[in-house]
């Protein structure tokens, strides 16, 4: 797990010696705002600069004063589980007239500061561009004024600016997602989740209005992530005459069995000819044509409240590290940039081709280039369109292609939350592709059993936010009971497998592999999509569960530190799921700001324990009431949970006390978060066009049969940093460690130093991997079709 030295930072490389950077979040607040201005805090110390909170944003600045204060470590403790942003936000029209950007410029002289980090939208990102232009000029009016000396102008020579965009409407581009989108999903899928029980008892019809204007991004993946009926946003107005096809499809699931209809709409939602459609028109309609009973809900600003996501946490403190990594690397001549998400990864863009092209977006959409705004939005989102057209609308049975080709899917290994998800996704895709789809209970187990159904489309309705796996599974695999799952094989003549699942998945999908070479029944292809909780799969970098697993590790970690407020100091040591793998327990620590998480991966002795301590020891004596220390369930045979908590118990004697806790199967329940809703249903649509794409480029026309021995037929599909890719299960071998389950070597070890530095420790951080800066590509390679951020 050694990692590059070339380009690690302590204090002596990139130093922030006699810097001065200022935060500040400007225009409409979101969720993970307090998570990037604690990452800027802290990291900006941490190399050696004086850091500024700039309170009420803009305004602000330009009055100065008591809203312009010196930053400390202490201050920006316990403010990660907080909404909103603690240093406050405001628009200020004053900023936007040269007067007003003179004093602003006059308040940042006087505290030293040429180094800013802006969190919020374009309008944000835009003046603070203006402003580094018009610096110099500025500066000069200063000096004629008599309010600053002439040396001062030589001093402060250039503003550097760089952004982050925090924006619950995902709308800027150039990033993947914005700081606030996953946990505004958050609330609306929970407010959806809720509803759904109401409408089924009473047979009703729901109408939601979510937030977005200018950008139908919520209306869209929160539609993705429930299955919601029709959905109507400001980029795809529906065509003329769509009252009465909406109704139609209304009326078709009604006749099908489902109790209830969800209905999304945009705040910003037009028709072709740009008349706005609001919610109460919809409900008129459905209760004019259809005599349903229909109801109503306007979200509002519930969308922007609540505790930031575990997502957005660490989404936000990566964003923040890589910011201060950006102020400390900029020159004169570098353009002012915003720090974004690509895939899974952090990079650096050109402030002003973001905000250009966001502009662009919004002329298109006012000349009604509808297709071309949806291209301008981003890959994100046109794949997320593309989705939900394939699986809401089913097309009739004569308009479907018919390939005769049987498809089987079924999951293996622990349940985790969005498998369902990807099953449906599967099941509809199939279908759309003219695929019979088969669907096998319990795994394996179940297929040599013969537990396989035919699948219809509405078989899996409603299936995208339950947890667990509807279709059951086992850690069965197929090596002991090859024969007689190719009996069954035979008998159904599948012609290509979907396998969800964890490590069982991938060791199924070898086997079945090896196999080939005396069953012919398994020369088909057969893809396997990453699905578990401990994110130990070879060959991507996430796995459908993951998120919601991080989810409910941090809600509880947020519920034990609060549960000590008002006591004396205490710590908390917590033990996490994941088997060998120590993903949980270090993103969770991340996101969740835990002062050490101990895991197999980074092997540790009593002299580590002892250190960390000891630092806690004199963080508790200084400044912090709560410590939290998180622990992999198979870090270390011999430093239990039990021993962890005895040693810190007794060490921090008159100074802490000590409690424990074991989170246990919570990690695995519960109702999937949107992401990972998201996240298997895109994954599940790609590996079944793949699958469909191989069974054509596999059928023998002479012996009408699919043959496919090929390495490239037995894949993974699985998240590689920028890109979603379909990976030979043979060649991912060498790069698994199959004693412990994991991959050798993983991203997100290069996250553990960042949890150390915003925990305070004296550590190396390796920058190899930080954002170089590039320019905004309108169409991305096919191949990038990434998308992962939802």
């Amino acid at each position: 797990m050694a990692q590059p030295d070339s380009k690690k930072i302590f204090f002596e490389n990139l130093s922030g010696a006699g810097k001065a950077i200022a935060v500040l979040t400007s225009g409409g607040d979101a969720q993970g705002m307090n998570a990037a201005v604690r990452a800027v805090v802290r990291m900006g110390l941490y190399v050696g600069a004086k850091v500024y909170f700039i309170h009420e944003g803009y305004q602000g600045m330009v009055d100065g004063g008591e809203n312009i204060r010196e930053a400390t470590w202490e201050s920006v403790s316990s403010m990660l589980q907080v909404g909103g942003t603690v240093i406050g936000s405001a628009r200020c029209k004053e900023f936007r007239t040269h007067e007003g950007r003179l004093k602003a410029a006059h308040n940042l002289v006087r505290h030293g500061i040429t180094n800013l980090c802006v969190i919020g939208g374009d309008g944000s990102l835009t003046g603070a561009n203006l402003f580094r232009e018009e610096w110099s000029g500025l500066l000069g009016e200063l000096v004629e004024q008599g309010l600053i000396e002439a040396s001062a102008v030589q001093k402060y020579s250039a503003l550097h600016i760089v952004g982050m965009v925090g924006s619950i409407d995902n709308d800027f581009c150039g990033t993947d997602m914005t700081i606030g989108t996953d946990s505004a999903l958050h609330r609306i899928i929970e407010v959806v989740d809720a509803i759904m029980t109401t409408a089924q008892s009473h047979q009703r019809t729901f109408v939601l209005e979510v937030m977005g204007r200018h950008c139908g991004y919520l209306a869209l993946v929160s539609a993705l992530a429930c299955g919601a009926d029709w959905v109507l946003i400001p980029e795809m107005p529906p065509e003329d005459g769509w009252e009465e096809k909406m109704c139609q499809k209304l009326s078709a699931t009604r006749s099908r069995g489902t109790r209830l209809n969800i209905i999304i709409v945009a705040e910003g939602a037009l028709d072709m000819h740009g008349k706005p459609i609001t919610s109460s028109f919809v409900k008129d309609l459905v209760v004019k044509c259809l005599g349903f009973d229909t109801r109503v809900t306007i979200l509002g600003h519930v969308q922007r409240g609540g505790t930031p996501s575990a997502f957005d946490r660490i989404l936000a403190s990566r964003m923040g590290v890589e910011a201060v990594l950006a102020l400390l690397e900029t020159t004169a001549n570098t353009p002012a940039c915003v720090v974004s998400l690509y895939g899974n990864q952090s990079v650096r863009l050109p402030l002003m081709e973001c905000v250009q092209m966001t502009q662009e977006v919004q002329k298109a959409m006012d000349e009604k280039r509808f297709e071309e705004a949806v291209k301008l939005r981003g890959r994100s989102f046109e794949n997320n369109l593309k989705t939900y057209k394939l699986l809401a609308h089913r097309k009739p049975e004569s308009e479907l292609p018919t390939s005769n080709f049987n498809v089987a899917v079924l999951n293996v290994g622990a349940p985790a939350a969005g498998m369902n998800a990807a099953v449906r996704s599967a099941v509809r895709v199939g279908i759309s592709e003219g695929h019979k789809m088969f669907a096998v209970s319990d795994g394996f187990e179940g297929f040599y059993k013969g537990q396989i159904k035919e699948f219809k489309w509405a078989d899996v309705g409603g299936w995208t936010g339950q947890g667990g796996s509807l279709l059951g599974t086992k850690r069965t695999l197929p090596a002991k009971h090859v024969d007689k799952i190719a009996e069954q094989m035979r008998k159904h003549n599948i012609n290509a497998l979907l396998i969800i699942g964890g490590f069982e998945a991938f060791e199924s999908l070898l086997q079945l592999n090896e196999a080939r070479a005396t069953y012919e029944e398994f020369c088909i292809p057969m893809c396997m999509l990453p699905s578990t909780i401990s994110n130990n799969v070879p060959g991507t970098d996430l796995s459908i569960g993951a998120d919601t697993a991080l989810n409910a590790i941090v809600e509880t970690c947020d519920r034990i530190k609060q549960s000590a407020s008002g006591t004396k100091r205490r710590v908390f040591i917590i033990e996490t799921m994941g088997g060998y793998c120590g993903y949980l327990a270090s993103v969770g620590g991340l996101a969740a700001g835990a002062d050490a998480a101990y895991i197999y991966e980074e092997p540790f002795d009593i002299r580590d324990l002892q250190a960390n301590v000891e630092h806690l020891t004199e963080k508790m004596k200084t400044s912090i009431q709560r410590g939290l220390v998180l622990r992999n369930e198979n870090c270390n045979d011999n430093y239990t949970t039990d021993f962890i908590y005895q040693l810190y118990s007794e060490e921090g004697r008159g100074v802490f006390d000590c409690r424990k806790n074991v989170l246990g199967h919570m990690q695995q329940g519960g109702a999937p978060s949107p992401f990972d809703r998201n996240f298997g249903t895109k994954i599940s649509a790609k590996a079944m066009q793949w699958i469909s794409k191989k069974l054509v480029e596999a059928f023998r026309q002479d012996e009408g049969r699919v043959f496919a021995n090929t390495e490239d037929s037995c894949c993974l599909l699985g998240m590689r940093r920028r890109a979603l890719v379909f990976q030979p299960v043979v060649q991912l071998k060498e790069e698994t460690d199959f004693v412990h389950r994991i991959p050798k070597e993983q991203w997100w070890l290069k996250l553990r130093p960042l949890m150390k530095i915003l925990a305070k420790y004296k550590t190396s951080y390796d920058i190899s991997d930080a954002g170089q800066l590039e320019h905004v590509v309108r169409n991305r390679p096919k191949e990038s079709d990434a998308s992962v951020a939802m």
